[in-house]
């Protein structure tokens, strides 16, 4: 990539994060301080309806308060306890770690606790990437089958294969928005009581991995079910997979057009260099032969090599370290037998009568009959 274009990509990309922060500052900005407001107005008529309580004890009520929900305490809890580290939560921490959503509304607070998160998730992160890698290519061989059985489809009825590659990738496409984004978020609008676009915001947060965590699946009476967390898990998880097949699909049909582009290409610069080849021998049959000379001779025949076509075989250049090994894996025996037979080939042809050439400036001598007469022998010169 040319430095030009690395600067041209990141202007974009500065123009792009200042235009969000303008919408978003615009948006969100006023509703903050709405917000604000209520919360003063509502600490003053407080403090005025009650007297007796003093504004720094008040203000230290409310740090407490501030602090409990920071650790995961839910302030409207009585006097029952009831942890947010249960073991049906703590395996859906774990999962937001080495996805790397991490919501955020339970951490670790502890210093040996936030030691051995430093620990987990070096190695979880790793080898949860081995696992999303192996249920993708699961997931694709799964999605490939089932488009490949589309596409036999559609050769049935003589698509075009631009036209079916459209329509396999569409489908594709819709499957997977139908199966991890459209009914998770009728199943989260029903059982988190949340709207849909609550529950919009929070699939799509979650699948692309951001994870603000203002949305949680189970932090509400749901999360009661030890069951409930583990399945959101999973869900996670082959969706994640399942957008990984799909990006990996494009890339292998963007490769695909690529080579079929750098073939088109060397086949037209092929094209061109045999039709210099063959203009050149045209060019060589037409030298004369400068009345018998070795030098003339010799020089006609030297052209006449540089003039022969190459081998597409031998000569074809390989572009692409796996087109390299593929080539080497599959060809060598083939390459080997063609290398050690062109030498027959090259002496039969050698054995084989040349048919003399005429001269386009010298009359055909033909017999009555049309046949072509021989020459006359070159008188020897003295």
């Amino acid at each position: 990539m040319h430095g030009s274009t690395l600067i041209f990509i990141l202007i974009g990309v500065l123009l792009y994060l200042m235009m969000g922060a303008l919408v978003f500052n615009a948006l969100e900005a006023p509703n903050e301080e709405s917000h604000h407001d209520d919360l003063q107005a509502t600490r003053k008529e407080f403090l005025g309806n009650y007297t007796c309580v003093d504004p720094e004890h008040l203000s230290n009520l409310i740090d407490v308060v501030a602090e409990a929900i920071s650790v995961g305490v839910d302030p409207k809890s009585n006097t029952t306890f009831s942890t947010s580290w249960d073991l049906a939560s703590a395996f859906f921490f774990c999962g937001t770690i080495v996805t790397t959503i991490g919501y955020g509304n339970i951490s670790p607070k502890t210093t040996w606790g936030q030691l051995f998160c430093i620990c987990y998730t070096l190695v979880g992160i790793p080898l949860f990437g081995f696992l999303l890698a192996a249920a993708g290519d699961h997931l694709g061989t799964s999605l490939r089958n089932a488009i490949a059985k589309v596409e036999a489809l559609l050769w049935k009825w003589k698509v075009s294969p631009t036209i079916v590659r459209v329509i396999t990738a569409v489908l594709s496409i819709l499957l997977g928005c139908v199966l991890f984004i459209f009914v998770p978020i009728l199943v989260f609008q029903r059982v988190e009581e949340w709207t849909w676009l609550q529950s919009a915001y929070f699939v799509v947060i979650t699948l692309t991995t951001v994870g603000f965590g203002d949305y949680v699946a189970g932090d509400g009476d749901a999360g009661k079910h030890h069951w409930y967390k583990p399945l959101v898990w999973f869900w996670v998880l082959f969706g994640l997979a399942y957008f990984v097949s799909i990006l990996s699909m494009i890339g292998n049909w963007i490769l695909v057009l690529t080579k079929k582009t750098k073939a088109e290409v060397g086949s037209s610069d092929e094209s061109e260099s045999s039709s210099e080849s063959q203009s050149e021998e045209t060019q060589t049959d037409r030298v004369p032969e400068g009345g018998g000379s070795d030098k003339g001779k010799d020089l006609v025949e030297k052209e006449k090599l540089h003039a022969m076509p190459k081998d597409p075989v031998l000569s074809q250049p390989l572009d692409y370290l796996g087109e390299n090994l593929a080539y080497i894996d599959e060809s060598s025996d083939a390459l080997s037998g063609k290398i050690h037979l062109d030498p027959l080939h090259l002496r039969r042809d050698q054995q084989k009568p040349k048919t003399p050439k005429t001269s386009p400036n010298e009359p055909e001598n033909k017999a009555p009959n049309g046949d072509i007469r021989p020459k006359d022998p070159p008188t020897p010169m003295l």
